[in-house]
């Protein structure tokens, strides 16, 4: 988030505002994702996304030790496998649960002690300072389709990143 900036300029508290939006090269994701958890209480994430950074990563590193996340599930690209591999010591230890298919969606899933909410941003899961957008609604319809499609997508599309590098590793 820019200094100076507060996302109460652009989004107002989750409850009783059920489907807010925003377009802003001010806002990252991560801010979005620590103001959620405020609301919502201990939560488990599903992220998906084309790439991730390390500039990200760190973060969600401090996103998870803060102890309002229980388990943290990502979703990448193939496309992004050399750059996510290249990260995999340091998201191993933060995320348990790390999966490549043919991806390109930005969605992130957070099943909260109190509400369910539903993110839909254009921004992967990297720093910049472009201008994105993002639906972020507690419509548990909403919540319910994309879990339901991410879980699909895991199962049946996906391989765990884990076995990617233990192949790279005995090559």
């Amino acid at each position: 988030m820019k200094r100076g900036t507060q996302i109460s300029d652009y989004l107002q508290p989750l409850q009783p505002n059920q489907t807010q939006c925003y377009l802003t090269n001010t806002l990252q994701v991560a801010d979005i994702i620590e103001w959620v958890l405020s609301q919502v209480g201990k939560s488990t994430i599903w992220q998906t996304s084309f790439s991730i950074s390390e500039e990200f990563l760190r973060r969600l590193y401090f996103i998870e030790k803060s102890g309002n996340v229980d388990t943290i599930h990502l979703l990448l690209d193939f496309k992004a496998t050399q750059k996510t591999l290249r990260l995999w010591s340091f998201l191993a230890q933060v995320i348990k649960h790390t999966y490549l298919a043919d991806n390109h969606s930005k969605v992130i899933l957070i099943k909260g002690e109190s509400l369910d909410v539903a993110i839909i941003t254009s921004q992967n899961l990297t720093r910049g300072n472009r201008h994105e957008s993002s639906i972020v609604t507690t419509e548990p319809k909403v919540f319910e389709v994309l879990h339901t499609e991410i879980q699909d997508l895991i199962k049946n599309h996906a391989v765990p990143l884990s076995e990617l590098f233990q192949q790279r590793v005995q090559n």
